[in-house]
Formats: structure tokens, C-alpha cells, sequence
């Protein structure tokens, strides 16, 4: 294959596409294979079967630039369509090149066919594998959320993190209290009652009373950094452009304000689904299957979609298992919405409960797979309710 070099000329950064007249000639099908500091380039012409091996440049926005001037030089009436897999580098580069007026998907890297008998995996090789299934059209883009969406995505992402890391710091106060023989003996932790309980916990020796203290201290540190992040998240929610769709969702039984952002941030506008099952498949819900001739064999949940979506539904099915009913706080937020939400939001309390007492009981479906299931159901009803409602103009 040829290896094309790229001259050192500087290039100064655009950051608005420049109008030029419409491509006549054929596509090019660029592969990126993209790292921190560097990109490797390969070029699938759509009138030739070859790939073409361009070479390595940096990994900053200017040198893309550069490179897309170049192969503009070569190749005047070509129309540049790029694809890079998705990655730490996130986002900015499919909007700079789109800014540029050229096409770019980013694709999911578990997605991109790969033959079992290659071994050999090299950077070069990505994107000459880029460039040919992106000619062939065996690649599908993932979803590109708006800045503003992905600000608001990045904000619960990092409250999850907290999260985890508040969840990690009390299991490890409970084993430290174990190990000593030390045990509460109420019926929840971390109530009113458990922080009382460990405040007057006297330890033998001075060092270990000091590390029961730090764990004490981190665990309350993070509650309040918690709080804080919640206290943001309701003042963001409050002036995004997808805050009816968040207030429909949270009309929902098991789907407050923290889950209902969780899932139209993640998931974007649901249009873009054309049914519920799409959207059922997208989150992983679906169970997975491996079949052949009339031996049909189905498996657990693919998980092959959005974790964080999935596991919003998740905890959200736990909350069907009591019969219908609309609690007080249920009904303060469905206060204003239109009779359509707050119907679709009654018929899924309605089924959702049938549904889990169906699966559930002596001899039935395991409890995670009851929870599963109606967690499925329960994206179609959240599809269905966040398509009724439009977000709101932009400013400006």
C-alpha cells in the first residue's frame, strides 16, 4: 500500500466552516485511528476497491485541519466522509470536522466487524479497517449529543462517580467495624440512629479510633458533596431545553428528577427511535439469542447498550411491585402535565404491577429476571411519554 507524507506547512485553526461549491466527484472514505496524541489516516476511494494509507499526524485539531486542506488539494472534487471509533477523545473532533462541512460518524468500537482469525492489531490497521466497512457501509454511527446535553450528561456522570465512591467508603467503615467484632444491631444503616450509634463507638487504641474517624469524616464529605451535585442538578434541569421531557418522565412511578434526567441525557431525543423495541435493544434490555436451525436457545440481557440509561430503569422497576396507586408526591409532579403523560404514566403502574405478580411467586421467574423484564416494559412507556413532549426553543 502506499504511504502518502504530509508536508510542514502551518496552517492556522478555523473555527467556521467556509462555504465552497458542492463535490462532483467521488467520495473518499477516511479511517481515524484515534489516541491521545496522534491520529492514524487511511483513505477508501469509493471508485476503487484499494485503501490507501495516508500516514500519522497529530492529534490536535489544527493538524486535522491541515490534513483536510491537503487531501482537498489532491483530490478538489472529492466529498470527505470520515469515521473514527468511539474513545477517551470524546466528542469535539466529529463537531469540528461537521463544522468543517464534512460528514463524520463515530462508531461504537464493540460494533465494527472484526475476522476472528486476525491477530495482529496495529494502528494502521484500524484505520485501514475504518476506511473499507465505512466504504462498504457496515458502519453505523453512534448517537452525537448536543454540547449542552453533554454538559448536563457529564454533570450526572460525575455525581455517579460520587456515588460509587460514597458506596466504597461505607463498605469499607462496615468491614473496619467487623473486623473488631463491632455490630449494629438496628435494622437500616446510615440512618439518623446508625451515625448515632457510630459516634459513640470508643476504640482500644488511639491509631485505630484515628482511622475509624477518617473513614467517619470521608463518608460524611461525600454525603455533602452529594447534596451539592443534586442541588446543581435541579438548577440545570431548570433551564435545559429538555426539562418538559424530564417533567413528563417523572410523572412515572420509581423515576424522579435524578433518573429522569439520567435517561433523556444519556438517551437524547427519543424521536430518534421509530419504536419501542429500538429503544428496548439500544438499552441492552433485550435477552440475548444463539439459534441455529430449529434449536432456539435465548440467554440473559445483552447489556450491549447504555449502562447508566439501564440502570436507571432498573432500580425504577423495584418500585412496581406494590400495587397502583398515586402517592402524594406522585401526584405534586404530574401537577401541569398534559392528560396524555399522566394516562400513559396510570397505564404503566397498571400493567407493569400485572406484570411483575405474572412473573413472579413460587416456581415462577427469579427475581432478577422479573425486575429485568419490567424494566423492558418500562422503557417502551418511557418512550412513549417522552415523544409527546418537544423541548424548548433555543436561545439566540
Amino acid at each position: 500500500m502506499k504511504t502518502y507524507k504530509l508536508n510542514s506547512t502551518p496552517v492556522e485553526p478555523q473555527n467556521k466552516a467556509q462555504p465552497h461549491a458542492a463535490p462532483s466527484g467521488p467520495a473518499l472514505f477516511i479511517g481515524l485511528d484515534v489516541h491521545n496524541d496522534s491520529i492514524a489516516l487511511s483513505i477508501a476511494p469509493s471508485d476503487s476497491t484499494e485503501v490507501r494509507r495516508w500516514g500519522v499526524i497529530g492529534g490536535t485539531h489544527e493538524q486535522v485541519q491541515r490534513f483536510v486542506k491537503q487531501i482537498q488539494a489532491v483530490h478538489p472534487d472529492a466529498t470527505l466522509k470520515f469515521c473514527y471509533e468511539a474513545g477517551p477523545r470524546g466528542f469535539p473532533l466529529v463537531r469540528f470536522l461537521r463544522g468543517l462541512g464534512h460528514e463524520c460518524i463515530v462508531v461504537c468500537p464493540s460494533r465494527v466487524p472484526r475476522a476472528p482469525g486476525d491477530r495482529v492489531k496495529t494502528d494502521r490497521r484500524d484505520a485501514d479497517q475504518l476506511a473499507r466497512l465505512h466504504r462498504a457501509g457496515e458502519l453505523k454511527g453512534i448517537h452525537v449529543p448536543e454540547p449542552e446535553d453533554e454538559a448536563l450528561r457529564d454533570l450526572l456522570r460525575s455525581r455517579d462517580q460520587v456515588r460509587r465512591a460514597q458506596h466504597r467508603a461505607r463498605q469499607q467503615l462496615k468491614m473496619f467495624l467487623l473486623r473488631h467484632n463491632l455490630r449494629y444491631t438496628g435494622t437500616t444503616s446510615w440512618t439518623p440512629a446508625h451515625l448515632r450509634y457510630l459516634a459513640k463507638i470508643k476504640m482500644p487504641f488511639p491509631a485505630q479510633q484515628f482511622a475509624l474517624q477518617e473513614l467517619m469524616n470521608q463518608i460524611t464529605a461525600l454525603g455533602q458533596q452529594l447534596e451539592r451535585f443534586d442541588a446543581q442538578l435541579e438548577r440545570e434541569v431548570a433551564g435545559w431545553r429538555w426539562e418538559p421531557a424530564v417533567r413528563a418522565l417523572m410523572s412515572l412511578r420509581g423515576v424522579g428528577r435524578l433518573n429522569a434526567a439520567t435517561l433523556i441525557a444519556e438517551l437524547g431525543d427519543l424521536q430518534r427511535f421509530t419504536r419501542p423495541a429500538e429503544l428496548m435493544s439500544y438499552l441492552g434490555l433485550v435477552p440475548s439469542e444463539h439459534s441455529t436451525g430449529e434449536d432456539r436457545r435465548q440467554g440473559g440481557l445483552t447489556k450491549m447498550g447504555n449502562g447508566y440509561a439501564r440502570r436507571a430503569l432498573v432500580e425504577a422497576a423495584h418500585h412496581y411491585r406494590v400495587s397502583a396507586r398515586i402517592s402524594p408526591p406522585l401526584q405534586k409532579r404530574q401537577e401541569g402535565l398534559p392528560q396524555g403523560v399522566t394516562d400513559c404514566a396510570w397505564e404503566a403502574q397498571r400493567r407493569l404491577h400485572h406484570r411483575y405478580r405474572q412473573l413472579s411467586g413460587p416456581g415462577r421467574k427469579k427475581a432478577p429476571v422479573v425486575i429485568a423484564a419490567v424494566a423492558r416494559e418500562l422503557s417502551g412507556f418511557v418512550w412513549a411519554i417522552a415523544r409527546q413532549m418537544k423541548p424548548h426553543e433555543r436561545k439566540g
